[in-house]
């Protein structure tokens, strides 16, 4: 199968997709010499007299650790060294087996390196290559950057959701180090594969210097930072009024058992669901687990509401297809977990109901709660309903939050006379883009076929994309085989256009 940075040999023909390009390039080899080298579109394969011939083409490496020889020996030469220490080690502490399996490992590591210039898992010893010490901090894309000439950054660094995006650049190098200690401590890789590393984050901090955090929810680690007196331009700016004028969501507390008046947290969404899609608005519900958001999902279509569910499991252009669905009015409803917060922009949605918002937790935080209550805030009517016997601090702080931003939202429009509206948003789903896509290759691949028609015999052309088709679908490469299926449609209305006979098909 080949792939971007790799090569196959198909007897005289050596095939080669460079890393940076979907292309192949072929070389016809002759007893060692290059006579032919071609540039082939991998969908549409050789065509004669229509596919480039080349007289010298340039390969990048596969890899980025490329280094000279003399440094490739030297690092050789400490891999050695610190094999002979670990080895010492792991018999001073009885692990014979750990230390039979690391001498065996690095030692064919060692011949690969010297014989081919590469092995598996070579980024395991980057220390090695880069001549740093152990400990020190390894080179990242932030050192492609330009700094000062005193080492500061002459870069601004914008993070995006940054409640969500520093706590997993704290957590990157812990994570990555306890994975690194297992392998050690079982023999798997030396200890300079530790080496290979994410940064920590204070080293992450030294290295990006002006910060731009951007969240409808910051943590106190970015509040802190835009108030340190340590930068004076260090500031808290907030983006409360919208364009469109629009305001944050009503909030409503209901309980979560069946009381008078209300008919429980299922009854009572069902009941505010039913009234919202009469309206040809949509409505999400969001609860706390994955089986709860398939059951709930089943539920409401036995009683009659449009309904799809939404969590992790679900594949990506599949969360896409669902969305846009969604939005088109396929089905009036989502069922969701922890999906249907940051960055879901719903204008049609007028309805949320958080199902269980009493239960403190990082699904019912008063981050979490805000960022669901803010997918409401696309739509005039936007209105949350928070189901709950009780009202925690997470809750109490949200609704705190989302009142004070309505408050000022409310005496803006009113200053400025703005009448709120609701975002009119064009539904634009990519698998949508990925069939136009499709049909614009196919006619790209027709209009190649006629000129390879000129000379007749359309059937032996037929025949030969059949047999590509064929061999695409053999090694499970579907895409390629869809693109033949379609084009060889195409080849048969123009077959029978030209009063050839019949279909190749028949």
């Amino acid at each position: 199968d080949l792939k971007r940075g790799t090569f196959r040999v198909r007897g005289e023909h050596w095939e080669i997709m460079p890393p940076d390009r979907e292309m192949i390039y072929d070389f016809k080899v002759n007893n060692g010499v290059v006579e032919e080298i071609y540039e082939i579109d991998p969908i549409t394969g050789f065509i004669p007299g229509v596919t480039p011939r080349l007289t010298n083409v340039i390969i990048g490496p596969a890899k980025h650790f490329i280094t000279p020889k003399e440094d490739r020996e030297r690092a050789v030469q400490t891999i050695k060294l610190e094999l002979k220490g670990q080895l010492k080690q792991f018999e001073k502490e009885g692990k014979l087996v750990e230390a039979e399996r690391l001498k065996r490992r690095t030692n064919y590591d060692l011949a690969m390196l010297r014989e081919v210039g590469y092995c598996n898992g070579i980024e395991n010893y980057s220390r090695h290559f880069s001549g740093k010490i152990a400990g020190e901090p390894p080179d990242t894309l932030l050192s492609y950057f330009p700094h000062h000439p005193d080492g500061s950054a002459d870069f601004l660094t914008i993070i995006d959701e940054s409640h969500a995006t520093v706590p997993q650049l704290r957590a990157m190098f812990a994570g990555d180090k306890s994975r690194k200690d297992t392998l050690v401590s079982h023999g798997f890789r030396l200890p300079s594969a530790r080496d290979n590393r994410p940064l920590k984050f204070d080293e992450f901090e030294a290295r990006v210097g002006q910060v731009i955090f951007t969240s409808a929810t910051p943590g106190s680690y970015e509040l802190d930072k835009s108030a340190s007196a340590n930068a004076p331009l260090a500031r808290v700016v907030e983006q409360v009024i919208r364009p469109t004028g629009l305001i944050d969501p009503e909030i409503v507390i209901r309980p979560v058992i069946e009381s008078e008046g209300y008919g429980g947290q299922i009854g009572d969404f069902i009941t505010e669901a039913e009234k919202v899609i009469k309206k040809n608005e949509r409505a999400i519900a969001t609860t706390l687990t994955k089986k709860m958001a398939e059951d709930l999902s089943n539920f409401l279509k036995e009683k009659g509401i449009k309904t799809e569910y939404l969590h992790s499991d679900i594949q990506t252009l599949d969360r896409i297809t669902i969305l846009s669905n969604f939005r088109k009015g396929v089905f009036d409803c989502i069922v969701g977990v922890n999906l249907l917060r940051e960055g879901l922009d719903l204008p049609e949605v007028s309805l949320i109901g958080i199902l269980d918002a009493d239960r403190e937790g990082f699904l019912r935080s008063q981050t979490s709660l805000i960022q669901i209550i803010g997918r409401a805030a696309r739509n005039i009517a936007g209105r949350v309903i928070l189901y709950a016997d009780r009202v925690t601090d997470s809750m109490a702080s949200a609704i705190k939050e989302t009142n004070r931003r309505r408050d000022i939202q409310i005496a803006h429009n009113k200053e400025h006379g703005i009448t709120p509206q609701t975002i009119i948003k064009k539904v634009r789903d990519i698998t949508e883009a990925l069939g136009l896509e499709h049909e614009k290759t196919v006619s790209r691949l027709l209009e190649i076929d006629k000129i390879a028609l000129h000379g007749g015999k359309p059937d032996r052309l037929i025949k030969e994309k059949k047999m590509q088709m064929n061999n695409a679908v053999r090694i499970l490469d579907f895409e390629s085989a869809a693109l033949l299926r379609d084009e060889i449609k195409e080849l048969e209305k123009l077959s029978v256009s030209r009063g050839t006979g019949k279909k190749a098909s028949e």
